[in-house]
């Protein structure tokens, strides 16, 4: 071995396109003394080359020798390029390489030096051409049975089927190997609708590239060669204006006020639809069309599909994923009582199930997550038993003390019409409103976004407090002393103005802080909090 050191790079020069070669990867071909690639790998990449570099070319079953030659060169002191196209370890020589290193021993902190230069894989710049096929789970397979057994690689095709992944096909057939793709083909329908979406592309980023879209029925009806990358969706993927587009979202949520409903992909990103945008959710409307937030919550879960199970019987009927609907949501005695009874506990129970999931939040409710076909049952089953049901998520919170259980009389009414006004609506981040009916503050309105306290026969507000973090604060005293008449119309400004202000996912202390006053009431530092030592020590 030369004294001098060599090394390997590793590159995955991408699809061919020099435009689509990282940085990286064009920094290291200037490096190097020696290419040594596939022939038709070094033609696509021979223009950035230079007369210095010694180029050494094989055919395409030649991996073995071409790992080989470059060890062998590295070993004598030579920096030596390896070249794939699309990504080295993905179907590509770095593996290999590793593999004849570790046949001589070979060990990193004394051996040649080994870097390995990711490139953009067939899967990815196949995708960028159809649209966007690859949102979700996707596996890639190689239908080339010159490694592996076929029988093997029929296996994974039908476990990919069944879990519905998208499916890429990495050298789907040769002019000696036509069986495989039909056979897989074969396998697919057996588990997906002969309508599902399939796109194919030959030579992505070159000179002859060609984009088919076609589906799972007719994919053997256009040319496939070994150039061709076939991209098979999952039951979800669709067609839109020459697109073939795999939605991100698989299993589907929503919860009372529609805000991850089950609707078509364009469909829920309708202005409507996604009240959590920067145009949250606001609409043009006329006094006509004006619906409350009960009737459009009412409409969305009458919109819900009918049919989504976790499993469901394929073609043939062999058992294939299909995703599921969740179905979201918060329950409570109400706003004011706190005590369940043991039949509102078993009428929960059965609504979660087995499948579903309760959980306890620190907000003082079951937060309830329940696969199901229909959501209407679930409501109507709570709702006899006299429970109120919450939506989740960037939602505005009422929550208020019982008032000792009902003693305290006087501020129940306005606890019950800012819940009728203001709870379940959609805001840029979840906002709590707190509501205390006398001056101990027991149930600690103070400390949450908006708390009011009634005292005296009047309420005070606070507003703006921070509940996490080592610089935690309750909320700033804005006002005393406002009339029982004026107390809601003030939330509703408060509210509106946040609505209108706020930008997505922005804190309400947050946005108090940045605009600098909320309906006339101005923000005011909060006095950073000093660390005194303990007079004993530590």
């Amino acid at each position: 071995m030369s004294s001098k050191r060599g090394k390997l790079l590793i590159i995955g020069f991408g699809p061919g396109n020099e435009k689509h070669m990282t940085f990286r990867a064009r920094e290291a071909f200037l490096e190097c003394d020696s290419v040594i690639g596939y022939n038709t790998y070094v033609d696509l990449i021979k223009p950035i080359l230079t007369d210095k570099q010694q180029i050494v070319r094989t055919g395409m079953t030649e991996e073995v020798s071409r790992a080989q030659e470059a060890v062998r060169r590295a070993e004598k002191g030579e920096v030596v390029a390896v070249i794939s196209s699309g990504d080295a370890g993905v179907y590509g020589m770095a593996g290999l390489v590793y593999e004849v290193l570790m046949e001589k021993g070979w060990k990193e902190d004394e051996g040649v030096a080994v870097e390995i230069i990711p490139g953009v894989s067939a899967v990815n710049s196949c995708a960028s051409l159809l649209g966007a096929p690859i949102m979700h789970d996707a596996c890639t397979i190689s239908l080339s049975d010159h490694l592996t057994p076929w029988e093997l690689i029929k296996k994974r095709v039908e476990a990919a089927a069944q879990a519905d992944f998208v499916i890429a096909l990495y050298n789907p057939r040769s002019g000696r190997r036509t069986r495989q793709i039909v056979e897989t083909q074969q396998i697919l329908l057996r588990y997906r609708s002969p309508d599902t979406p399939v796109g194919l592309v030959k030579s992505a980023y070159r000179e002859r590239q060609h984009v088919v879209l076609t589906d799972l029925a007719h994919m053997l009806d256009h040319e496939i060669g070994m150039l061709t990358t076939v991209i098979i969706g999952n039951q979800s993927t669709f067609f839109y204006d020459g697109k073939m587009i795999t939605p991100r979202g698989y299993q589907r949520k929503y919860t009372l006020t529609a805000m991850e409903q089950s609707l078509k992909p364009h469909e829920r990103l309708k202005e409507e639809a996604e009240p959590w945008a920067l145009h949250q959710g606001i609409v043009e409307e006329t006094e006509s069309s004006k619906r409350t937030s009960t009737e459009l919550a009412e409409e969305a879960l009458a919109l819900l599909h009918q049919e989504t199970p976790t499993e469901t019987v394929g073609i043939n009927g062999l058992s294939v994923f299909k995703q599921e609907e969740i179905f979201e949501f918060a329950v409570s005695p109400g706003v004011i009582a706190k005590t369940f009874t043991a039949e509102q506990l078993l009428a929960i129970a059965n609504v979660v199930g087995k499948e579903g999931t309760m959980e306890y939040t620190t907000d003082h409710r079951l937060k309830i997550s329940v696969p199901t076909n229909d959501p209407t049952q679930i409501i109507d089953e709570l709702n006899a038993q006299n429970l109120m049901l919450h939506p989740i998520g960037d939602v505005i919170q009422v929550k208020a003390c019982d008032f000792c259980n009902g003693e305290k009389v006087d501020a129940i009414p306005y606890a019950e019409e800012i819940q009728q006004q203001l709870g379940g609506k959609s805001v840029a981040k979840q906002l709590n409103i707190g509501i205390n009916g006398c001056g101990m503050a027991c149930y600690g309105a103070v400390t949450d976004d908006i708390g009011i306290v009634f005292r005296k026969g009047k309420f005070d507000l606070f507003l703006g407090a921070k509940t996490i973090g080592r610089n935690a604060h309750v909320g700033q005293p804005v006002a005393e002393g406002i009339e029982r008449e004026k107390i809601v119309p003030t939330l509703l400004a408060i509210i509106k103005q946040y609505e209108q202000e706020a930008i997505p996912n922005e804190r309400f202390y947050k946005f108090f802080k940045r605009v600098g006053q909320v309906q006339g009431y101005p923000y005011r530092e909060v006095p950073a909090q000093v660390v005194v030592d303990a007079v004993c020590g530590d």
